[in-house]
């Protein structure tokens, strides 16, 4: 079984504490979370038991063409000025820093497999067994979750690895995907077994 670590819009502009969410709720359950640091963990973790790492970030071109208007998550970030591809805030944080022969995947929408070659990637490598990790919860990880399980992956969440802007909304969301997923831990994880 060929597996893979997904890390999920851990970007300098939702976790770094110099980024635009740094000061927010977001950014105070990353820090109390300590989700860097386990994050950190379980990238190294699978690293040592030969499990590849994807790297999945949200970002939009300098004039935001592929930003849908009228969404709610993404309608205002022409004026806040975030997520642009290319500027630090969109750049995965540099406690998380790819390595060459990393997958790579840029989406323009929560979910990772919308419009993007994951699927494509994924499949080519060989990979039907997921880990994820990210920010937020009730976001991305869910998207994630859900559509893997839809394309008959096998998931797994490290649920200290992911954060939403509250502890509830956190509790909320994971229980929300418990019946599509493996839940553990960055201290649990074990990337050698099947």
């Amino acid at each position: 079984m060929k597996k893979v670590l997904l890390v999920l819009d851990m970007q300098n502009d939702f976790v770094h504490a110099d980024g635009p969410s740094g000061k927010s709720p977001l950014g105070a359950q990353v820090v109390a979370r300590k989700v860097l640091a386990n994050t950190a963990k379980a990238i190294q973790k699978a690293r040592a038991a030969g499990v590849r790492i994807g790297y999945v970030r949200v970002g939009f071109s300098p004039d935001y063409r592929e930003c849908p208007p009228g969404s709610p998550v993404f309608g205002g970030l022409p004026k806040a000025g975030i997520l642009k591809l290319g500027e630090w805030g969109s750049e995965v944080h540099p406690d998380l820093a790819p390595q060459a022969g990393d997958l790579q995947v840029v989406k323009h929408r929560v979910s990772p497999f919308h419009q993007t070659n994951l699927d494509l990637q994924l499949r080519t490598a060989g990979i039907n067994h997921i880990y994820c990790c990210g920010v937020t919860t009730q976001a991305v990880v869910q998207a994630t979750v859900r559509e893997a399980h839809d394309r008959d992956y096998e998931v797994t969440v490290l649920d200290d690895c992911c954060a939403a802007h509250s502890a509830e909304e956190h509790a909320n969301s994971m229980g929300s995907i418990a019946r599509f997923c493996r839940v553990t831990s960055s201290d649990e994880v074990q990337f050698g077994a099947n």
